[in-house]
C-alpha cells in the first residue's frame, strides 16, 4: 500500500536552459545551497539560483534563476560537477580532466591547476586530512586498474595516492580511508591506508549500470544482484535488510528514512526502516537522481525537478487515518533522529494514543491496553 511521501515539483523547464536549441542535454548536475549548476552535452556549465516559495495553502514551488553560463572551450560533454563550498571552489570533468572554478563567476582558477586522467571523480564527505581548506577527490584513472586520491586547495592540487584495484574500477564511493569499489565483476572494499581489502559480493557491470553511494558514516548503499538495494559497511556486513528494487535501476538517493531509486520508467520510494515501497512515481527518460544536503533532484536530458518531502508528521496521521497503525508506530519511531527531542515525545504520546484508539475500535483489546499505558 501507498504513502504518499514526496511530491515531484518542477525547477528548471527546458525553456530556460535550451530555448529552442533541441540538441542541448543535461549531462550531471550539482547543488549547494541555493546554488544549482547543470552541466551540458555542448560543454556549457550553467548556474542558476533556487529559491524555495511556500504558498499560504502549504504547497511549495521552486523559482530557479540564471546567473550565467560558461562555455569550457571544448567539444566534449561537462561528465560531473562537484561543489566544494568551503573553497569556493566547482569541480569540472569534462574530457578526462578536472579542472576548478570559482563557484560565482565561473572563471577557471588563475594558476591553472587541474587533474589529469581522470574517468570520474567523487569526494570524500569524511576527510582524514582535517584542514578545513582542502577537499580530498578520489578519481578512477585513465590508466589502467588504478585508483588516486588528491587534497585540491583553492589554487592547487596534490596527488596523496595512488592504489591499484584487482580488476578496473568503474564507480567509487569514500568514507574516510575506505573506498567502496564497483569492479568488472564485483564489489570491494578497500582500505587506501592499509591496502587491506574485502570482497563484498559478485556483480556484472557489463550487464547493469553498478551504484556506489555513501549514505553515511562508514556505510554504503550498493545496487547488488537481482534487483537488491544492498546496504554494507566498511566492515563488509549488512546491519539493514535489503530494499527491493527494479532489475534496470539507473540511480538512487537517500532521504532519512526513504531510499529513492530511479528506473526508465518510475521512481520507487522504499522505507528503510521496514524495507516496503512505499511510493511509486511515473517518470519518463529520467538519467540523474542525486541528494545533495537532503535535497533530492531527478533530471531528464531537458528538465530538472526536485522531491519535496512531505512532512513526517503529516505521512504519520495519514498512515492512521488509513488504520496502518503498525507503519505509522514504525515511522514515528524512525522520526526521532529528525525531531527534537521534547517535541517528538509530545507527538510519540499522541501517535501512541490515536494508535490505541483504533486498535480499541477494532476489538484488539490487548494491543490496545499496551499502546494505552
Amino acid at each position: 500500500m501507498s504513502v504518499k511521501a514526496f511530491k515531484l515539483v518542477s525547477a528548471v523547464e527546458r525553456e530556460m536552459l535550451m530555448g529552442d536549441k533541441n540538441y542541448i542535454n543535461i549531462e550531471c548536475i550539482e547543488c549547494c545551497g541555493k546554488n544549482l549548476y547543470i552541466g551540458t552535452n555542448d560543454c556549457f556549465i550553467y548556474h542558476f539560483l533556487l529559491e524555495e516559495k511556500v504558498s499560504t495553502a502549504g504547497k511549495i514551488t521552486f523559482a530557479a534563476t540564471k546567473q550565467l553560463h560558461k562555455y569550457l572551450g571544448l567539444k566534449k560533454p561537462v561528465s560531473e560537477l562537484k561543489a566544494a563550498s568551503a573553497l569556493t571552489r566547482l569541480l569540472v570533468l569534462c574530457d578526462n580532466t578536472i579542472t576548478l572554478v570559482n563557484m560565482m563567476n565561473l572563471e577557471p582558477v588563475p594558476t591553472g591547476a587541474r587533474i589529469k586522467g581522470a574517468v570520474t571523480f567523487t569526494l570524500n564527505e569524511n576527510p582524514v586530512s582535517g584542514d578545513p581548506f582542502c577537499v580530498e577527490v578520489c578519481i578512477i584513472s585513465v590508466k589502467r586498474r588504478t585508483i588516486q586520491m588528491f587534497m585540491v586547495f583553492e589554487d592547487r592540487v596534490q596527488i596523496v595516492k595512488e592504489v591499484f584495484t584487482p580488476e578496473q574500477p568503474c564507480a567509487v564511493a569514500v568514507d574516510g580511508y575506505y573506498l567502496c569499489l564497483a569492479l568488472t565483476t564485483q564489489y570491494i572494499i578497500l582500505n587506501y591506508n592499509t591496502g587491506v581489502s574485502q570482497d563484498l559480493f559478485p556483480y556484472c557491470s557489463d550487464e547493469k549500470r553498478p551504484i556506489v553511494k555513501r549514505i553515511g558514516r562508514q556505510e554504503f548503499l550498493l545496487a547488488g544482484p537481482g534487483g537488491l538495494g544492498m546496504f554494507a559497511t566498511v566492515d563488509g556486513i549488512s546491519q539493514r535488510a535489503p530494499v527491493h528494487w527494479s532489475e534496470n535501476v539507473i540511480g538512487a538517493a537517500l532521504c532519512f528514512p526513504y531510499v529513492v531509486a530511479l528506473d526508465d520508467e518510475f521512481i520507487t520510494v522504499h522505507s528503510m526502516l521496514d524495507q516496503q515501497q512505499k511510493q511509486t512515481m511515473p517518470f519518463k527518460e529520467g538519467h540523474i537522481l542525486q541528494d545533495f544536503e537532503g535535497k533530492v533532484i531527478v533530471a531528464t536530458n531537458k528538465g530538472v525537478y526536485i522531491l519535496v518531502p512531505l512532512p513526517l508528521e503529516k505521512q504519520i496521521q495519514d498512515l492512521l487515518a488509513s488504520h496502518r497503525v503498525e507503519e505509522a508506530l514504525v515511522l514515528a519511531k524512525g522520526a526521532r533522529r529528525n525531531i527534537p527531542k521534547e517535541k517528538f515525545q509530545v507527538m510519540y504520546k499522541r501517535i501512541l494514543q490515536q494508535a490505541g484508539f483504533i486498535q480499541f475500535a477494532q476489538l484488539q483489546f490487548l494491543e490496545a491496553k499496551e499502546l494505552f499505558r
